[in-house]
């Protein structure tokens, strides 16, 4: 997610504790989608609809917090 931040992504998920968490969170919703998809973990079509628009809403929160970092 989001290369051309690599170094500043590393950097805030030390020194920040509220994008640290977001990126997180997203990487264990990501996580828990695949499992879903792939038939690992019971799911419904809705809920994984649902997973999947919070996941994109944090990405872009996420990337909210990177463009004004690097600004």
């Amino acid at each position: 997610m989001f290369p051309e931040y690599r170094e500043l992504i590393t950097k805030l998920k030390t020194s920040d504790r509220h994008f640290s968490h977001l990126f997180d969170k997203h990487n264990a919703l990501d996580g828990k989608i695949i499992k879903m998809e792939d038939h690992k973990e019971p799911s419904t079509p809705e809920e994984i609809e649902n997973l999947k628009k919070e996941k994109l809403l944090l990405k872009d929160r996420i990337y909210a917090i990177l463009k004004k970092a690097s600004a």
